[in-house]
């Protein structure tokens, strides 16, 4: 049985692409999502590889290029997080095109997991660990940051239930 839930959802696994009507319903309805996710992610690519182009690293060195980049995308996620859930009813293709497309194109959290692995070598082993840690922390950090600055400058308050007041 079908729930009401499984009705909204913006995705439909379900789609039998051998049945026109259903080719059709895809594409009216699939294709503009992955879009905006394909441009989004293309633009958050470039700016991600622009910072990287800026910050270079050698071996051994500290990655601060995405570092940064994985900070500020956290950051830039609780914004938007609370943008579209708490202070604005948002078109359905913003959340495609910033928070998966944008955002997932510009932070890159599998460079992060193989830097640390080149970082594993004698002579920088504890740079790999400062790394490991010190950008966990950051993304954290940045998160709960984009969150409190967002609702701070948009006036919007939690209550203890969890409702924005």
């Amino acid at each position: 049985m079908t729930s009401d839930a499984e009705l909204t959802e913006p995705i439909d696994p379900d789609v039998d692409l051998r049945v026109r009507a259903q080719r059709r319903e895809l594409v009216r309805s699939q294709l503009p999502v992955l879009g905006v996710i394909s441009l989004g992610g293309g633009i958050g690519a470039l700016a991600r590889f622009g910072i990287a182009q800026w910050l270079p690293t050698g071996p051994g060195q500290f990655p601060w290029a995405t570092f940064w980049t994985n900070a500020i995308g956290c950051f830039l996620i609780g914004i938007l997080m609370v943008l579209i859930t708490e202070v604005v009813s948002a078109h359905r293709l913003v959340r495609p095109f910033i928070g998966v497309g944008f955002l997932g194109g510009f932070t890159t959290f599998s460079t992060y997991a193989v830097e640390i692995h080149n970082l594993l070598k004698p002579g920088s082993v504890g740079t790999a660990f400062a790394y490991l840690v010190g950008a966990l922390l950051a993304a954290g950090l940045a998160v709960v940051l984009g969150v409190w600055f967002t609702r701070w400058a948009t006036g919007v308050r939690r209550s203890a239930g969890g409702d924005a007041a």
